[in-house]
């Protein structure tokens, strides 16, 4: 079975810029009935005013449960139904160990687990009634392996990983497909602060056009680029004792 695009409402989240912001473009040609969302309207109008056809703009700070369902709410009064919840918007925080900030871990967890938990809640609902529903959540290939400064953006990730492999086998009854995205490394305003080497870097463009075939094919796991993906696979299959080994050595230069 192959999703038709065009005659699905899709909500996005984090449409603003970096990886959201290409994948909006890439879905508005699509001739889906599009809903973006961010914290930024100044941004997001800015970014729609590049879209093929004009979505809908509806803005939102995740972090916010409340507002997250006042918003799907909105989506439902104004389009009766929701067919595709992709849970984009994240951020990125790294810890030094030297100074460790309890904080980083609150506002990961919060921003990237918590935000997309929310956002489940409040669409469940309406996917249940839907008759193309698809629920994609956005992970990291950070989750694959133990990465120095990544314990809480990473932990973050994995969390985000577990709840969607958990959703995919509890929502096989009621027919909700479930895709969790594992992107790589990936050249947005959050990459751009990072100050270590990043093997197979892609642009936006290449990383929706992943995320947009892997929709059309329901596919659980949408993983990319796939030479990173393969490196951290196979080094996260290691005795740990050799994980630790090999992992230590980036830490002076991470």
């Amino acid at each position: 079975m192959k999703h038709d695009l065009s005659q699905c409402v899709v909500w996005l989240t984090g449409a603003s810029s970096g990886i959201g912001a290409a994948l909006a473009k890439k879905l508005s040609a699509t001739g889906c009935t599009l809903i973006l969302s961010s914290r930024r309207l100044d941004a997001l109008e800015a970014m729609a005013a590049e879209c093929q056809q004009r979505p809908t703009l509806m803005p939102l700070d995740v972090t916010d449960k409340a507002t997250t369902a006042q918003v799907v709410q909105a989506i439902a009064s104004q389009f009766g139904r929701l067919d595709i919840a992709i849970f984009n918007a994240g951020d990125c925080l790294y810890l030094d160990i030297d100074h460790f900030d309890v904080g980083i871990f609150e506002k990961m967890i919060q921003t990237n687990f918590l935000s997309t938990v929310y956002g489940v809640a409040a669409t469940l609902p309406l996917l249940k009634k839907a008759q193309q529903p698809h629920l994609v959540l956005m992970s990291s290939s950070a989750a694959y392996l133990p990465l120095p400064r990544a314990e809480a953006y990473g932990a973050s990730k994995a969390a985000v990983q577990y709840f969607g492999n958990t959703l995919r086998v509890h929502l096989a009854p009621s027919g909700i497909p479930v895709s969790v995205i594992f992107p790589g490394f990936v050249k947005t305003p959050l990459t751009d602060k990072n100050n270590f080497p990043m093997p197979f870097l892609i642009t936006p463009e290449q990383a929706a056009q992943a995320i947009i075939k892997g929709i059309q094919h329901y596919t659980p796991e949408i993983r990319f680029p796939w030479r990173l993906i393969l490196l951290l696979k196979t080094l996260s299959k290691l005795p740990i004792r050799w994980q630790v080994a090999l992992l230590k050595k980036t830490v002076k230069s991470s």
